[in-house]
């Protein structure tokens, strides 16, 4: 199992309305794609104020290495990492397994 976390800082141009709509479509990504096991996406609660201007963020869960490797490549996966690079001023990958 991979953890892919996505952690998500806006720009100032993006609306509720664009958050809300990508969060619709990263969540469909685990409708869409073979090997995605689950997606939880968020904003963050911490109440230790260390975000650094990351409010939302989202958990990929892929079975393997295997689904992964598809998953990055995907048609649908690119036109939603597109938009998280449109609305954001930065973004922070980060994989475990």
């Amino acid at each position: 199992m991979i953890d892919h976390i996505v952690l998500l800082k806006f720009s100032a141009a993006a609306t509720a309305n664009d958050i809300l709509d990508l969060e619709r479509a990263v969540q469909a990504l685990g409708k869409q794609i073979e090997g995605v096991e689950g997606v939880r996406w968020g904003i963050s609660s911490s109440p230790e104020g260390l975000e650094r201007g990351y409010t939302h963020g989202f958990i990929m869960r892929l079975r393997d290495d295997a689904a992964r490797t598809a998953y990055l490549p995907h048609p649908r996966h690119r036109v939603v990492a597109d938009t998280i690079g449109r609305l954001c001023d930065d973004i922070l990958v980060f994989d475990i397994s």
